[in-house]
């Protein structure tokens, strides 16, 4: 089945979140309020549960303020501040696969979302792939599409579409072959199928502190390109094919407007 995908007809995308704002302390009076509303729930997640009667002191790493630490994946209360997309092209010369990496990075999220959703615009009939793309990235994205005022590239439109028709890839769904129970890390795949990646000096947990407290958004680039990298090469394994290796990947600030010619 995956064979009848063309790779080159394909982005590979990953995105980084954050917080919408530094600390719980600079939310909104509404936000706020929200936010509390959402913890009630996210306790009950972790096995809390409260009542009146109840004068059990509340631990700390359950106040608002502690949870707030996990804002970033909620597209009601969080940002994109990275995506990066990659796409596979046939080098006839060397007669190989290629890959091409280029990110969005901005403070201004609608000015990179805008930007992002031009790319997709330009080629409707590509499809997207992520780990764990259909959970999280793919209608992540669609949200602060929304959110922040902007059209929907064709890719994200899936209002009415029946789940059959949507055909993005996602290859933390490919691995779970039916079973619906368990969550698979993209680097516990890669090491299943011995895909060599480096030892990052962030994780997806240190990316608000990354951004708010050290303001190093190039630190998060490079974190989010390894993993689109990562996630080609695992879907090149699922395809039975061998990856590419690090000299066939091409940035697109090393080559000129490569990705206008995607």
């Amino acid at each position: 089945m995956l064979h009848k995908v063309s790779l080159d007809q394909l982005f590979v995308l990953d995105i980084e979140t954050v917080p919408c704002v530094g600390c719980h302390d600079e939310l909104n009076d509404m936000l706020r309020l929200l936010w509390e509303h959402k913890c009630h729930a996210l306790r009950r997640e972790k096995g809390w549960h409260s009542s009146a009667a109840d004068v059990t002191e509340m631990p700390d790493h359950l106040h608002p303020s502690s949870l707030f630490e996990q804002a970033g994946i909620y597209a009601e209360f969080g940002k994109v501040v990275c995506i990066s997309v990659g796409c596979f092209f046939f080098d006839k010369e060397e007669e190989r696969w290629r890959f091409r990496v280029k990110s969005f990075a901005d403070h201004d999220e609608k000015t990179m979302l805008r930007d992002f959703a031009a790319l997709l615009a330009r080629k409707p009939n590509y499809l997207l792939c992520a780990h764990n793309g259909k959970e999280f990235d793919f209608p992540y994205l669609g949200r602060r599409l929304l959110i922040n005022g902007l059209q929907l590239p064709p890719q994200l439109d899936v209002a009415g579409k029946k789940p059959w028709e949507i055909n993005h890839l996602d290859t933390m769904e490919l691995w779970k072959f039916g079973d619906r129970k368990s969550f698979t890390s993209l680097a516990l795949l890669a090491a299943m199928f011995g895909i060599p990646t480096p030892k990052d000096d962030i994780s997806g947990a240190d990316v608000a502190r990354v951004y708010y407290n050290e303001k190093d958004l190039p630190r998060i680039v490079h974190y989010c390109q390894k993993d689109i990298i990562t996630t080609a090469r695992v879907l090149q394994k699922f395809r039975g094919d061998e990856p590419f290796g690090d000299e066939a990947v091409v940035y697109a600030d090393e080559v000129a407007a490569v990705m206008r010619r995607v």
